[in-house]
């Protein structure tokens, strides 16, 4: 399977978050271990990403975007703020363009340090911010560090991208203060549309993968598997912006949480020679023509899987659900990595 330079990505510190977000695509977690990705080894990935990035983006390139340059994600990234602040250095020493972080700001409790810490990577060569914002989120966050670090952020940067700004505008014109639970959120912001759905809550604001259709999709309209038999994940597992860097140095593509491409400390060599299907048979079926409905059955038929009474709310939550009772299993496939990801959806 040929895999293409990546343009766009981002590098995980670690999986270890403050928070367990009901809708978080990597499973991210206090839960996890605290490991943290080397430096040594986020140095040879930054020099390959450095290379790849440099035939797609003119010198000096600094505009930031969601699916542009790099970002350094977790997991929450500033559970290690040093590590972060020399991972931003590296990666302007070799001149990546358009560097942000993204952050929950469970560490915004105060003006001074909060600032003190953005200026100190605006200085190593950070660009930008991405600041989460959503009713998940704030299960866990005081709406006050939000906030803070938006107004801080634009003083220090000017470039910020706040996600979701919907979210943001809508706990703003609630006049939210602290905390506040999903349940409360749905209370006073839930409106339904026409076909019994929660307005806002829908594709693109919420993705419907990782932990969000196990502790959300009940909000959700489910379907059969057979509605995604038709589907494949070749467009996925193939794309070439916003690609991840695990901290176990896993490469993950279109968000396929859970599937691992290989090394990407040998990303050349994935890009240049492929992906070898018949070493990763899950892969090899997922990219084949009604690739869901092959996995399906492989799992029926291998490992007893049995569908879902009451459905799934996506072709990636039937994907990932197959995947999860796959690993469950047996541990023979090397793509279903890192395992952890799946015992704590």
């Amino acid at each position: 399977m040929i895999i293409p330079e990546p343009f766009s990505g981002g590098i995980f510190l670690t999986y270890k978050c403050t928070n367990e977000c009901r809708h978080c695509m990597y499973a991210c977690s206090p839960r996890w271990r605290s490991d943290w990705i080397s430096l040594s080894d986020a140095e040879k990935i930054l020099k390959i990403l450095s290379a790849s990035f440099k035939k797609r983006y003119p010198k000096n390139f600094s505009q930031i975007g969601v699916n542009l340059g790099l970002h350094f994600t977790g997991g929450e990234p500033f559970l290690n703020f040093n590590l972060l602040l020399n991972l931003v250095k590296m990666a302007d020493e070799y001149e990546i363009p358009s560097i942000f972080v993204e952050t929950n700001c469970f560490w915004c409790t105060d003006d001074e340090e909060t600032e003190e810490k953005l200026r100190k990577l605006r200085d190593a060569g950070l660009k930008g911010i991405l600041i989460s914002a959503n009713p998940f989120l704030v299960e866990h966050i005081p709406f006050e560090h939000i906030e803070r670090a938006i107004k801080i952020s634009k003083h220090v940067f000017g470039s910020v991208i706040v996600y979701q700004e919907l979210f943001l505008n809508q706990m703003r014109a609630m006049g939210l203060k602290g905390i506040l639970s999903f349940e409360k959120y749905l209370s006073v912001i839930g409106e339904k549309d026409p076909l019994g759905l929660y307005t806002g809550l829908s594709f693109p604001s919420i993705l419907p993968m990782g932990r969000a259709p196990y502790r959300i999709g009940h909000i959700y309209r489910r379907y059969p598997a057979s509605r995604f038999f038709n589907e494949s994940c070749m467009e996925e597992l193939t794309r070439d912006w916003h690609v991840h860097v695990d901290n176990y140095c896993n490469y993950i593509s279109g968000y396929c949480a859970g599937v691992s491409l290989g090394d990407a400390r040998d990303l050349e060599k994935i890009c240049q020679d492929g992906v070898n299907l018949d070493e990763h048979p899950i892969i090899e079926i997922l990219v084949s023509p009604r690739g869901i409905m092959k996995l399906f059955e492989y799992a029926v038929r291998e490992y007893g899987y049995r569908e879902k009474d009451d459905g799934y709310v996506s072709k990636c939550h039937l994907c990932l659900d197959i995947r999860r009772h796959i690993a469950e299993h047996t541990d023979e496939f090397s793509e279903l990595k890192p395992r952890d990801f799946y015992r704590y959806l």
